[in-house]
């Protein structure tokens, strides 16, 4: 349906702080492979002229301007590409339009969206029509939550290949996060914490695991709320700030893999902070930190410089426990989470649906039920991406 279509994918957002960074990356990675065809579109032209000149970006290459409440200029987008990479967020706020497009004209569609409740109405409005159109749209194609759902994904294929089957129950725990938060995602935690003053409905959601199942419910989970010791790793763990987004994530994958974990599955996510007092209290101080940031918090367009991001790293332990034993997996990144490595994650992702998962029908999708290997394969080779047998 859109081989007819002059581009591969298109960058929605790209003068934004993110964008720009998926921007050089594509720039770097990209700029002289003749089989990915690409271009670029904002909402300010003057803006993306800015970054177009700062990045030294080549003349061929086009710029879309884009109104996200302007149908015309969204249709102008979307007839151009097969794929739209949108980082124009907060979605809530700014996506709806531009997904519904997507869908109506069966074009593909990649986001960083960590915002559940929203990710809930779309998939109550739209799910039915993406399939029946042929639109691909996976949500979640950055930090939150392609390290996470991936790393589950390879742990439990790691405990299929000894026993032939997977483990009812697996432990996410972060043992290293070495970034600053985004600006982004620090508004979208505000949107969403706006948007219950009219919709308090929306708790149901954003407290529900399986909010994102589409229906089903499965069963009770481990509270990952509080500070607790995890005997398995001798080792305090705290809340993590991401896990309600994973968490959904993740249960949305086993769900759309028709359950191949167990509709009993479990899956909690932590942070791990050490053994004894000294790790006590660091778990008690992360939980009772405020993860938006307070007023200090980067704005949308703002987040940390070149050399903060070169040296930031991430490392998450996935733990898959089975018949009284554990198997263990995990996933590291070489730069820091939220910019660096998530405008990697993102665009091989964009890469990915359109040159590899051709077969893929249409839907909404999480990252590993619908990319999958293919993903793991192409982050590992390219985005900095570690996974490995522990």
């Amino acid at each position: 349906m859109n081989d007819h279509k002059k581009y591969d994918f298109v960058i929605y957002g790209a003068s934004g702080f993110t964008g720009k960074l998926v921007l050089e990356y594509v720039l770097e990675k990209y700029l002289n492979n003749s089989n990915i065809s690409w271009a670029i579109a904002g909402r300010d032209l003057a803006k993306l002229d800015t970054v177009v000149k700062e990045l030294n970006v080549p003349k061929n290459i086009q710029i879309i301007h884009v109104e996200s409440e302007n149908q015309a200029s969204i249709d102008n987008l979307i007839q151009q590409t097969k794929c739209v990479l949108t980082t124009v967020g907060p979605y809530q706020l700014y996506g709806e339009n531009l997904i519904k497009t997507c869908i109506s004209s069966g074009t593909d569609y990649v986001d960083l969206c960590g915002e559940p409740g929203w990710m809930h109405k779309i998939i109550g409005k739209y799910s039915k029509d993406a399939q029946s159109t042929g639109a691909r749209i996976i949500f979640s194609c950055g930090f939150d939550s392609i390290p996470f759902d991936l790393g589950v994904m390879f742990v439990q294929d790691q405990v299929m290949e000894k026993l032939n089957k997977y483990a009812p129950k697996v432990r996410g725990r972060v043992r290293i996060m070495d970034g600053e938060f985004s600006g982004g995602t620090a508004a979208s935690m505000r949107a969403t914490i706006s948007s219950l003053k009219s919709k308090p409905e929306l708790l149901n959601v954003l407290i529900n695991p399986h909010a994102l199942c589409e229906g089903f419910q499965g069963i009770q989970q481990e509270d990952d709320s509080k500070p607790k010791f995890d005997e398995e790793l001798n080792s305090w763990v705290a809340p993590f700030f991401m896990a309600p987004i994973n968490t959904k994530n993740i249960h949305r994958s086993n769900m759309l893999l028709n359950h191949i974990y167990g509709e009993n599955f479990i899956y909690n996510e932590m942070w791990v902070t050490g053994p004894g007092d000294e790790g006590k209290k660091a778990s008690e101080m992360i939980a009772s930190a405020n993860p938006i940031g307070g007023k200090d918090a980067p704005k949308p367009g703002e987040g940390p410089s070149r050399e903060k991001r070169e040296n930031g790293s991430y490392d998450i332990l996935f733990c898959a426990d089975v018949d009284e034993n554990t198997y263990k997996a995990s996933v590291c990144g070489d730069m820091d989470p939220g910019y660096g490595s998530t405008s990697k994650m993102i665009t091989e992702s964009a890469i990915c649906l359109v040159k590899e998962a051709l077969d893929l029908p249409g839907g909404i999708y999480t990252p590993a039920a619908s990319l999958g290997k293919k993903l793991v394969k192409r982050l590992e080779e390219n985005a900095g991406l570690t996974f490995k047998i522990e």
